[in-house]
């Protein structure tokens, strides 16, 4: 299926938003207005964007601590995203779930996740309520290469397609499981290779190319709303920066500048608007102004809110633990 001309545009406003996004962040962990660290996104929003602009607005996916683009991708509101990250009230959570906590289940996102590949049986029992259902929904679990070795993920896969779910499973490979190589870690130069074993399609395509990944999924997620079950989509893709925001602060050496510089060739955030401008499409600078104003505004949005209160510490958990605790939700 070919996108339209509104699609074309829409998945550099999408890429771009993610881009910025990540960057302002780092801007505010620096300046110490964001607490902690953070998991960029950045080199890996073309991933993102064409999954996400394959789906329904009534598919959901989960994500990982390497979330941010997802669930902008999604339709995330960048306002509630970036509060939540400052700890403020008007985040997503309330302030008390941080980077890798951000859900919306208005907006089919069944959440991040910190715990490595902990997403997939998640997207998984989403995709069998879809299916006792009768439902035409789809679950997408985004993972990276680095839970490919992890037995909750096989577990979930072949659970999958023992039972024939609507459940898209897409691999997002940078490369690397923080420092470790891929290349140190699995024997097979096709991650997608195992997903086959399970008797699923499995496809690896150029994860820094939006319309491939976008045409890929499309084709995978129209077969599982048809009920012929689960798929594996693996992306190949890069993140231009560390494993998280305060890798450089630590010294963290295990990839060479000319690895990053060729793979910086290819970024998608300056391959993508040339295309555009090539086809005549739209004016890239246009859309730059706008996603710069448009983080403007979730910044200020975000400074603007009010802290948790003190009290509100340990509200909204799932069992009483405490003495004199009262049992109360939000």
């Amino acid at each position: 299926m070919n996108a339209s001309e509104n699609q074309l545009v829409g998945f550099y406003r999408s890429m771009r938003l993610i881009r910025r996004f990540e960057e302002r962040v780092v801007e505010l962990v620096n300046r110490n207005e964001i607490i902690g660290t953070t998991h960029e996104y950045v080199g890996e929003e073309a991933v993102a964007t064409g999954v996400c602009h394959a789906l329904g607005v009534d598919d959901v996916i989960t994500s990982t601590h390497r979330g941010h683009g997802h669930i902008l991708a999604k339709g995330g509101d960048p306002r509630r995203m970036m509060a939540e990250l400052m700890g403020k009230k008007t985040g997503y959570n309330r302030g008390h779930g941080g980077s890798m906590h951000i859900a919306d289940l208005g907006l089919g996102i069944y959440g991040a996740n910190g715990i490595v590949g902990a997403g997939v049986p998640i997207a998984c029992g989403a995709a069998m309520a879809f299916k006792q259902r009768g439902s035409s929904r789809v679950a997408v679990a985004f993972f990276g290469d680095g839970a490919i070795n992890q037995g909750v993920v096989h577990e979930a896969m072949n659970l999958a397609c023992i039972w024939q779910l609507p459940v898209v499973f897409v691999c997002e490979n940078n490369g690397y499981g923080i420092t470790a190589s891929i290349r140190d870690m699995s024997r097979i130069q096709k991650l997608s290779d195992r997903a086959a074993s399970y008797g699923m399609p499995a496809e690896t395509v150029d994860g820094m190319d939006v319309r491939t990944v976008h045409a890929a999924t499309t084709a995978l997620v129209a077969r599982a709303r048809e009920g012929a079950g689960p798929a594996f989509l693996e992306c190949l893709t890069y993140r231009f920066v560390g494993h998280f925001t305060a890798e450089r602060a630590l010294g963290l050496r295990y990839r060479s500048e000319q690895e990053v510089a060729e793979w910086r060739k290819r970024d998608p955030i300056a391959t993508y608007p040339l295309w555009l401008r090539e086809q005549k499409l739209c004016d890239p600078a246009r859309v730059d102004e706008e996603v710069e104003a448009q983080l403007e505004a979730a910044v200020a949005f975000a400074r603007e809110s009010e802290l948790p209160a003190p009290e509100d510490a340990l509200r909204g958990m799932y069992a009483v633990t405490y003495p004199g605790l009262p049992a109360r939700g939000w």
